[in-house]
């Protein structure tokens, strides 16, 4: 195994594994999965791409200079990223800027932030983002078309000093409860991150990775591409939207290049357990597969249950599910483990920040454990207070360690409150994740975000736990997202408000129908009053690019009245006037039917 903690910078490491074996497949990209429409590229290959784009951009910028990347699917992302690593410039990945407003707004405010003085792209992509920079005033950035095929050869020297210090990239946050923020992830942070997840899973130069997270994400970029390049392994790439259109596709691939290790949001195995014909389910053998990581969201027992049913029968082991923890301040990975584990918790133990295994015949809350911390220093604690909390606690989960990353870009209010927590008798200071978790019996579990636990009549409710109840009682649900949150200015208590994705084909009686049930659902499985049910179409909830229910976002759109619903229900004609402050309110109100 390649011990990667050894090298000083991520150049230092490639390079080594092109002059030892510059022969050895690195990637490949597939247009199918039948490997016959592929783009491989070999060790000596990548090293030989980004040395050719990173002498070019020496020639026009500073080290130290932020540059923004913005690809489609295809291996002039990674060859850009590590053109930008080799030149001792620091790399900004993020997705295109595409069709809709809020995505735009994103990427725009990504490219204002970090600084960037310009923007790398494939040539398939250049119009649009000429279009879309001239649209946004962005006049002053480079646009720079890579063709890295075409750059001449030559040597090239990466800058002296480049060590685990040096800043690499600006991982930009999903930006599930707020604005995107520049998370600043130096070489020493990758490295020493893809060493952990290697360790945890013992993962070497004999795995075989494949996936199609997108590059620009953390999970799809260090949780899946980078491990692979790091170790010389072998990794298999296909397109988001290949996996979205069908499913299936990703299993296949899979099967067709014995993929070990591949990870996704916990959306992408329920999707598999919809749409996987048994046509489809019988011709996969999935045996190969070791550790199927599941993170970047919160992951759901009932998934990774059906799941291992519904595959048992292609060869899937369910000792291969594997619950991760990670975030983009401690770089991705922070705990994960093969073999998931499900614990039933006491609803009441749960409400009350506790978590105790549950009775027989005592209402219980499915908790999937994402393992036992590795490489970081992991506490439990009280946000309020700053104390410690003991095992079986729920607090706010606190890291310290070589993983975590050194602050915001250009941030330092946010960089000192996040960065900067101080356990009471505890020296040194702490990243606070803003999650809330437990330690039980040595592992993980991870309950929800500080900032949307609903707190009603005295009672602490996860909003995740409302939606699962939700779909798993209404059929036209089904596949289908919901965001719940409370509406705090109303009164002495918040009042709960359910926006939920509806199938197609509902009529109107049966939209008024169903949002009565769900009322009564709420009522009924989590004694609870909903003020509100707002009915949508599909692709209406938002959510980040790793899947994460934006459900900030999604209160701010219906205080705004920017959404559009099929259907509105009000539990009671009085709260009509007393939501009316604001204009999605009032116009809900004004359609809805009670």
């Amino acid at each position: 195994m390649v011990d990667i903690s050894e090298a000083r910078s991520v150049p230092e490491l490639l390079r080594h594994h092109a002059s030892s074996e510059p022969d050895r497949e690195a990637l490949r990209y597939l247009r199918d999965t039948t490997g016959t429409d592929g783009s491989p590229l070999t060790y000596g290959e990548l090293d030989r791409a980004a040395a050719a784009v990173a002498r070019r951009l020496s020639r026009s910028f500073d080290t130290g200079d932020r540059l923004l990347l913005l690809h489609s699917f295809g291996p002039d992302f990674i060859v850009g990223f590590l053109a930008c690593l080799y030149a001792g410039m620091v790399a900004v990945p993020a997705p295109l800027p595409g069709r809709y407003r809020h995505e735009r707004r994103r990427v725009l405010s990504i490219a204002h932030d970090s600084g960037a003085v310009a923007v790398l792209t494939d040539e398939a992509s250049s119009t649009e983002i000429d279009e879309w920079m001239r649209e946004e005033g962005l006049d002053g950035l480079f646009l720079i078309p890579t063709d890295w095929s075409a750059e001449e050869p030559g040597p090239f020297t990466p800058p002296a000093g480049l060590g685990h210090e040096t800043l690499a990239m600006l991982q930009y946050t999903s930006g599930s409860t707020g604005e995107p923020k520049g998370v600043m992830v130096t070489h020493g942070n990758l490295l020493r991150n893809v060493g952990a997840l290697s360790r945890a899973f013992g993962l070497d130069e004999h795995t075989n990775f494949g996936g199609w997270i997108p590059h620009f994400h953390d999970m799809g970029l260090i949780g899946l591409l980078l491990p692979s390049l790091f170790l010389r392994g072998k990794c298999v790439l296909m397109s988001p939207s290949s996996f979205i259109r069908r499913p299936h596709t990703w299993l296949k691939m899979i099967d067709d290049f014995d993929i070990m290790w591949s990870a996704a949001p916990d959306f992408a195995y329920e999707l598999c357990c919809r749409r996987v014909t048994d046509e489809q389910l019988g011709e996969l053998d999935l045996s190969c597969w070791r550790y199927a990581g599941n993170g970047s969201e919160p992951i759901h027992a009932g998934t990774i249950t059906a799941f291992a049913e519904r595959f048992a029968a292609a060869g899937f082991r369910t000792e291969a599910l594997a619950p991760c923890y990670g975030l983009a301040e401690s770089t991705v990975y922070v705990s994960g483990t093969p073999s998931a584990r499900i614990t039933a918790v006491d609803a009441q133990s749960l409400e009350d920040h506790k978590i105790a295994e549950a009775a027989p015949e005592r209402p219980h809350r499915s908790l999937v454990s994402c393992g036992a911390p590795g490489d970081v220093d992991l506490r439990i604690v009280d946000p309020r207070t700053g104390n410690q909390l003991p095992a079986g606690a729920v607090g706010e989960i606190w890291l310290r360690g070589d993983s975590v990353a050194a602050g915001y870009w250009d941030n330092p209010s946010a960089t000192d409150a996040t960065f900067g927590g101080v356990i009471n008798g505890v020296e040194g200071r702490y990243l606070r994740t803003g999650d809330l978790g437990a330690l039980h019996e040595g592992e993980l579990y991870v309950t929800g975000r500080i900032k949307e636990m609903i707190t009603v009549h005295g009672r602490n409710v996860y909003p995740q736990d409302v939606e699962q109840e939700l779909r798993a009682a209404h059929r036209e649900l089904t596949g289908c997202v919901g965001a719940v949150f409370a509406l705090s200015d109303t009164g002495p208590d918040p009042s709960l408000i359910v926006t939920h994705e509806v199938k197609a084909g509902i009529g109107a009686d049966q939209l008024e129908a169903l949002a009565r049930d769900m009322k009564q659902t709420v009522a009924r499985e989590m004694g609870m009053t909903a003020s509100c049910i707002v009915l949508l179409r599909r692709g209406t909830v938002r959510r980040t690019t790793s899947g994460k229910i934006q459900r900030d976002t999604m209160r701010t759109l219906f205080q705004d009245g920017e959404l559009k619903p099929l259907h509105t229900h009000w539990h009671m004609p009085r709260q009509r006037t007393e939501v009316r402050g604001s204009g999605s309110a009032q116009r809900l109100a004004e359609e809805s039917t009670v």
